[in-house]
């Protein structure tokens, strides 16, 4: 029963590296652009996830405290956007 309780908690992190995933392949093989955009809601995704969520729930999003997580996330997240705003093509 731990096994599954543990397995459980770790959704939050396997949604946000898919999202991060699809990003990558979009950067790969489509637009690079709109690949950056995707794996920056990804990062804001898990920024989001770890300020929703309590320590246990979080699972390996939970790496320090909940306010530093969330901070460092949402910035990781606002910074790769405007990098993809600001690269000229």
């Amino acid at each position: 029963m731990a096994g599954e309780a543990q397995r459980r908690s770790q959704w939050p992190l396997a949604i946000t590296l898919l999202v991060a995933a699809t990003g990558l392949v979009v950067l790969t093989f489509y637009n690079w652009r709109n690949g950056v955009f995707i794996f920056a809601a990804a990062v804001g995704l898990g920024g989001l996830f770890r300020a929703a969520l309590t320590d246990t729930a979080a699972g390996l999003l939970h790496v320090r405290g909940r306010a530093f997580d969330t901070t460092f996330l949402l910035l990781a997240a606002a910074a790769v956007a405007v990098l993809g705003l600001i690269i000229p093509n």
